[in-house]
């Protein structure tokens, strides 16, 4: 059975978060929303959630964190992963390098690594932390294991970053099977930081050989000289809040409808069976353009 939300959106992909504990400690983090985090999930819970996600019509899932290689329990999750079903996983990257062929063997799919300066010194700036060597051997691991296509989830930074996205540019065209995702900052956590993503997106446009819409996203790709550019905007496309197709759950246990919205989440703690089932249809239910 397909669920579909009550403004006709149907829901097919579901991002779980697994964890709210980071080894870094980025100025901007905004925790996908979540509030003084409690237990995290059991492998258990997780797989039974993605069973009933699945009968429901979920086709992909996108595990997301904090930082998920944390979980020592990762690949067991990853594993649990129902027949058909495409996984993801977002990480900081400081950890794939020596996790990547295992998790490609339990059957993850593909890899977002969140990297947001090709430079040491903002490296630290931005993370609190001097990792980034660490990040680029991780993502070579992935390219290497066939976590692909690898996309790069750079924030734009005012007065930080904006001036790396050539450089940036030329990192993802001297490797293969890597994808640039410019992001635009979100409204949590206080960061003042906003970039110019307006600005980003014109000169790309003007560069770009080639501009594709993205079907599932209404996003653009812009395509230069070898490199693929997509820039994701949270807070301004209005279109993409429109089709949305994504159901998010907390680390703790929570169904939550909206990336943007905490006074609507659904406690699945506990829950089993029917009275789980009952609680994805509710938040489903619960489903709604933050745009409207």
């Amino acid at each position: 059975m397909v669920l579909k939300d009550p403004y006709n959106r149907t829901v097919t992909n579901l991002r779980i978060s697994l964890t709210q504990r980071c080894n870094l400690r980025c100025i901007y983090c905004h925790a996908e929303g979540e509030v003084n985090p409690k237990e995290e999930m059991s492998v258990e819970d997780i797989a039974e959630l993605m069973r009933v996600g699945v009968q429901f019509g979920i086709r992909s899932i996108k595990f997301t964190g904090g930082e998920p290689l944390l979980r020592r329990d990762l690949v067991d999750i990853i594993r649990s992963v129902p027949p058909g079903v495409e996984s993801s996983l977002t990480t900081n990257g400081i950890l794939l390098a020596g996790m990547a062929a295992e998790l490609k063997e339990a059957g993850l799919a593909r890899v977002n690594v969140s990297l947001d300066t090709l430079r040491p010194d903002r490296y630290r700036q931005i993370t609190g932390r001097d990792c980034l060597a660490d990040v680029l051997e991780g993502i070579d691991a992935a390219i290497e294991v066939g976590l692909t296509p690898v996309k790069l989830n750079m924030v734009l930074l005012d007065g930080i970053n904006e001036d790396e996205l050539d450089d940036f540019m030329a990192f993802v065209r001297s490797k293969r099977d890597v994808i640039l995702q410019v992001i635009e900052l979100m409204e949590f956590n206080e960061c003042k930081f906003h970039g110019d993503v307006d600005g980003v997106e014109q000169d790309l446009n003007d560069r770009a050989k080639r501009v594709v819409t993205r079907r599932m996203h209404h996003r653009k790709k812009y395509c230069l000289d070898g490199a693929e550019v997509e820039v994701v905007r949270p807070l301004h496309n209005t279109e993409f809040c429109a089709y949305c197709n994504r159901l998010r759950v907390t680390s703790d246990g929570k169904l939550k409808p909206c990336l943007l919205r905490s006074d609507n989440l659904i406690d699945i703690r506990g829950k089993h069976g029917k009275e789980l089932e009952d609680a994805f249809r509710e938040a489903v239910g619960r489903r709604k353009p933050f745009f409207v």
